[in-house]
């Protein structure tokens, strides 16, 4: 499984690039808020900025609602580094951006997605990723870990190639049941991936470990 790094925190990126395992980052207009990144040019920069970071793909949202200025903004993205991704929603003519995009060549995360049928149209145009927002049906007492599991099953059931993307993933337990299911990708934040680091035998037993060096020096 692949894992993203849902933010637009440089520092958060950079660390979990040195860790080692990271594969990619997402982000939308709502991350880069936080991080106080507006205006059109700055956001654009911005993501420059995380594409010299990370070595994987990078998720770039547009803003438009219409066709015409997906295809508009969709294109300038691309334009801006080979590792970002055109991320549209799942409406209608994010739908058919996804497809004119896809027959390009460019590489699409079709985002916003809570149910089977809207992943099976995702896959349909030719998306390379599809975003089914786990967290988000969890808030709501939606079981959101079924979702991706009923995704899975339309997807191998015909060989599509588009990669599920768990997003809105807020804990490592999403990451685990995710990895069991079989999302090719989990996107979330910094804590969902160190957490998977804690465990309190391994903390004892290095505790442990370096005690009885000590003894003997």
């Amino acid at each position: 499984m692949k894992f993203f790094i849902d933010t637009a925190n440089l520092s958060d990126i950079a660390e979990a690039q040195a860790l080692g395992v990271l594969d990619g980052v997402t982000t939308n207009p709502s991350l880069m808020a936080k991080e106080g990144i507006t205006g059109a040019k700055n956001i654009l920069k911005h993501y420059v900025d995380i594409c010299n970071i990370v070595d994987g793909d990078v998720s770039a949202e547009v803003i438009a609602t219409d066709f015409e200025g997906m295809v508009q903004q969709g294109e300038e993205l691309a334009a801006l580094h080979p590792q970002i991704v055109v991320k549209l929603p799942m409406i209608a003519d994010g739908v058919k951006a996804c497809k004119y995009f896809s027959d390009k060549g460019i590489k699409t995360n079709v985002t916003l997605v809570f149910s089977p049928g809207q992943a099976l149209l995702a896959a349909k145009a030719g998306a390379t990723y599809m975003s089914p927002f786990l967290g988000r049906l969890d808030d709501i007492s939606t079981d959101g870990l079924q979702l991706i599991a009923e995704i899975r099953q339309i997807y191998d059931n015909y060989g599509f190639e588009t990669q599920i993307l768990a997003a809105s993933i807020r804990h490592t337990m999403h990451v685990i049941n995710c990895a069991k299911i079989g999302a090719d990708v989990m996107t979330g934040p910094l804590s969902s991936i160190t957490g998977l680091l804690k465990h309190p035998l391994t903390d004892s037993g290095l505790a442990q470990f370096l005690l009885d060096y000590q003894k003997g020096n």
